[in-house]
């Protein structure tokens, strides 16, 4: 059953519930009907008012009930074209109700002569409820454009402070100290062991330092810049976990030239090491793939720490507040079969059309 939900606080719905029916009866009485109520014999100017009221009052409820249906059923800015195309049509077939039940009230209590009523009645009576109709409309729909905008606002003020936060993030990860300090260590341990290796090692470190301090530039780089990245910072991970850590790709170079916010790959691939055990008896396996949707799926074995890591969950955050930013689908997170997956969509590089 679908819950309808005035866009108004509970107590003023209430109360424009209870207050606008006479208001639009008194407005409509002084400027559209002021004549008809000065003709009326005095007898029967209380049966009028109860029956406008009585009519005012069923025709609100209608209308309120039919723009919150459709206002559930087309929800958000984006339709509201076609939101406004259902309430226009709405709004006809509302007025021929209220005009339906004047009517019919009418000759109930007045005893009027039944049959259909002439064109002149018709039209006069329809644009006193047109009028009040269209009100109506516009008092719900407007307090819903007014929800839906400060809704927006504040979700573009959230996503707003979640890019900063995510530069925030990754000004610390340039800087990470137990990053560099575990680098250090592996390449003393290389310049003893294998010259050939340290000098190796040094120049993926540079590579990965020099990508780190210049992504802040761009908003997006391609997927084959972020892969060749990766497999510099891999290879610093290779280093110091030997065959504990292992990297798999399977990603189609026909995606080479797709965009991706730069460091996504490397931050899942870091989340990845920080969660799990890396050992050689028990290799971390993350792979790396496309698919024919466009997605990219990085992918790693669970393999917990019997010392749960300290995470505010922001680094996975940040990353999907990214794409939102970029008006692009939402990053999936789910853990399947001891797999942790993560999905991310990858971009369209128009200026290669």
């Amino acid at each position: 059953m679908i819950k309808l939900r005035s866009p108004f606080p509970p107590r003023f719905d209430k109360r424009i519930r209870l207050i606008g029916p006479v208001v639009l009866f008194l407005t409509g009485a002084v400027f559209l009907r002021l004549k008809m109520y000065l003709d009326t014999p005095r007898n029967l100017l209380l049966n009028h008012f109860i029956i406008a009221l009585s009519a005012g009052y069923i025709g609100w409820e209608l209308t309120r009930l039919t723009v919150l249906y459709i206002q559930t059923r087309l929800p958000g800015l984006e339709r509201l074209r076609k939101r406004l195309f259902y309430l226009a049509i709405a709004l006809f077939v509302l007025a021929n109700i209220g005009y339906a039940i004047r009517h019919i009230t009418q000759y109930i209590v007045n005893h009027n002569p039944a049959g259909w009523p002439t064109f002149l009645g018709y039209s006069t009576v329809m644009g006193v409820v047109i009028f009040y109709t269209t009100v109506t409309i516009c008092i719900y729909e407007a307090g819903y454009l007014w929800q839906q905008a400060k809704q927006t606002m504040a979700e573009k003020e959230k996503l707003i402070r979640s890019e900063w936060q995510a530069k925030y993030d990754l000004l610390k990860s340039q800087i990470n100290p137990h990053f560099l300090f575990n680098s250090m260590n592996s390449l003393a341990s290389l310049v003893a062991e294998d010259t050939t290796q340290a000098e190796k090692f040094i120049d993926e470190m540079c590579k990965v330092y020099r990508y780190l301090l210049r992504n802040n530039e761009q908003e997006l780089v391609t997927l084959d810049t972020e892969l060749q990245f990766l497999h510099s910072y891999c290879h610093l991970l290779s280093t110091r976990y030997g065959s504990g850590f292992q990297l798999k790709l399977l990603v189609s170079s026909l995606y080479n030239n797709f965009l991706i916010p730069p460091l996504t790959l490397q931050l899942l691939v870091e989340n990845a090491v920080k969660h799990n055990v890396v050992h050689k008896e028990h290799p971390l396996l993350v792979t790396i793939q496309s698919n024919e949707e466009g997605l990219l799926t990085i992918s790693n074995n669970v393999q917990r720490k019997k010392v749960a890591v300290l995470s505010n969950g922001m680094g996975l955050a940040n990353i999907n507040a990214k794409f939102e930013l970029l008006d692009q689908k939402n990053m999936t997170v789910e853990e399947v079969d001891e797999l942790f997956i993560v999905s991310i969509p990858l971009i369209k590089n128009h200026d290669n059309d």
